[in-house]
């Protein structure tokens, strides 16, 4: 898959050939199922024409740049995660499209002068909902009318999930409560954070639980503090685990607030210090909780372990 940074109004399309495209558009966070749709039916449509798929994603999340958010925005799948996965879908051409205070100013039409036709787009593809253009007053009717027999449109409609929405807000909403089975359901496939295995306390070792301390990438959402079942990828190798997201309240001063991810490896015993690791996320076990001693703690964390090892048995 070829990887394209655009930014506007310098650095469009001059590195990029002439080849036509059926184009996905959207801001895919967690390229989700239906994100996915989105971008199968642009495959679909790719392959009735006869060209290539591309898919158009903008970075950074246009809140940060409209003054929308104050606080820092953690991604469900931050832009390498996303360039990962949509490899694994098989698109040819991803364009990120740098989102800027100048870029957020262009009209409807400039943005599809600029970005559409300027790209050879023949076909595009979105959501029933997906807006464009300065404050989001472009449309999926304005996206037809605009069209000028340049392009054709293709609009997928709203994807749903028992009942409800599939959105990269209710994903948010699954990770605040930690719910990871449905989260897994509505990603279609298990929530995923990466980072590097750095020294922690090493208190683990000391009850016979050693874990591995990972640091997480920069920008990434961290799920509800508690006790998972999860897979981590150690070396391109998978092993089961148990995961704790919190604040080690057993040890820990309660008003030094510093989060952690440890991950116990079942049948591991390697040292794994600097490695990169990819944590999947499947079941919450529990919440964090304090316990009044270090004897308390092993026996919790030995049941913690069966219900891991349980559940992969089963799942």
């Amino acid at each position: 898959m070829e990887v394209h940074h655009l930014s506007y109004p310098n650095h469009l399309y001059s590195n990029v050939n002439n080849d036509a495209y059926s184009l996905a558009i959207g801001f895919f966070d967690g390229v989700h199922r239906g994100h996915q749709a989105v971008i199968q039916q642009a495959i679909d449509k790719g392959k009735e024409l006869n060209i290539k798929t591309a898919v158009m994603t903008f970075d950074p999340h246009p809140s940060l740049v409209l003054g929308k958010s104050k606080e820092k925005v953690f991604y469900i799948t931050p832009l390498e995660q996303k360039i990962g996965i949509l490899k694994e879908l098989q698109v040819d051409a991803l364009f990120v499209v740098r989102f800027t205070s100048d870029f957020s100013k262009l009209t409807p039409a400039q943005f599809i002068d600029s970005f559409i036709t300027h790209a050879n787009v023949k076909n595009v593809t979105a959501g029933f909902d997906f807006t464009f253009g300065a404050f989001g007053k472009g449309t999926m009717e304005h996206m037809e009318q605009l069209a000028d027999g340049r392009y054709t449109v293709s609009i997928v409609e709203k994807q749903q999930c028992t009942g409800d929405k599939i959105s990269s807000t209710r994903i948010r909403a699954e990770l605040k409560t930690g719910n990871m089975e449905e989260v897994k359901e509505l990603l279609g496939r298990p929530f995923m954070l990466s980072g590097v295995v750095v020294h922690g306390d090493k208190r683990g070792r000391t009850i016979n639980f050693p874990t591995a301390n990972v640091q997480l990438m920069e920008g990434q959402f961290t799920p509800a503090t508690g006790v998972y079942a999860v897979k981590i990828c150690v070396q391109e190798k998978w092993h089961n685990g148990v995961c704790n997201v919190g604040y080690k309240p057993t040890f820990n001063n309660p008003d030094e607030k510093k989060l952690s991810i440890e991950v116990h490896i079942i049948n591991f015993d390697q040292s794994i210090y600097g490695e990169e690791v990819i944590v999947h996320w499947y079941k919450r076990i529990r919440s964090e909780q304090k316990f009044n001693g270090i004897d308390e703690l092993k026996m919790q964390i030995g049941k913690d372990k069966l219900v891991a090892i349980d559940y992969f048995e089963k799942n």
